[in-house]
């Protein structure tokens, strides 16, 4: 059964492009194995209402318009939408054996915005996400960490928290790691509907055109598998 969306406020991330940009990826060459693989590549993109397309059609949000983008580079690729509106990282985790199922080839894992938005202890998304990539290691499943910053408004020690979760996981585990999911999206008023929170359709293509470099490098990792 999917949540209702939890209980959203407007927030503005006042200099997420400057710290996007601190912390961006470099991006490994293009997996040519993954554009020519005879099977499919079978992803889950596993989050709350961003991964959901909240708002949006079916075919208009992120995994859908992540499929697309990668096909048309040439990737036989399939992505399907575990994303669930409302979600908190400890949802994700409650709902993530029956969300990825067996033969799976990769996990996106785009969580914790929920929990930000209600200043909930940075130390309970950690601990949800970082148990998500340790059951999913388990299960031989690589995964890619899509991370989210906290609003600037929460203050400066809760924002150097939570910033932290995603990067250390990352570094902990060795994964690939997309710094800021909403990257050129967040606090523009024509990228997001009404809420200011949820991207409209071009928000989602804004990400997807942002995103799809790590993506690849991603899928350069399952190509050596």
């Amino acid at each position: 059964m999917k949540r209702q969306p939890g209980s959203l406020m407007t927030i503005i991330f006042a200099c997420a492009a400057t710290l996007a940009a601190l912390v961006a990826p470099t991006h490994a060459p293009r997996a040519q194995a993954s554009r020519t693989h005879s099977q499919p590549i079978r992803l889950v993109a596993l989050g709350d209402s961003l991964t959901a397309g909240y708002g949006l059609p079916q075919e208009a949000a992120f995994p859908a318009v992540l499929e697309r983008a990668l096909k048309a580079r040439g990737y036989n690729v399939e992505i399907a939408n575990a994303g669930v509106s409302g979600d908190t990282a400890s949802a994700g985790l409650d709902r993530l054996d029956w969300s990825v199922p067996d033969g799976t080839d990769g996990v996106i894992v785009e969580l914790g915005a929920n929990d930000m938005l209600r200043g909930v202890d940075p130390a309970v998304p950690r601990r949800a996400i970082d148990a998500i990539v340790e059951r999913l290691k388990q299960r031989g499943i690589p995964v890619m960490l899509a991370g989210i910053f906290a609003s600037r408004n929460l203050g400066p020690d809760y924002t150097a928290t939570f910033d932290r979760i995603y990067p250390e996981i990352a570094k902990k585990h060795d994964l690939v790691l997309y710094p800021f999911f909403l990257d050129g999206v967040a606090g523009e008023r024509s990228l997001n509907l009404q809420d200011g929170i949820h991207p409209t359709a071009k928000g989602i293509e804004i990400i997807v055109a942002r995103i799809l470099p790590t993506v690849e490098t991603f899928l350069a990792t399952l190509s050596k598998r």
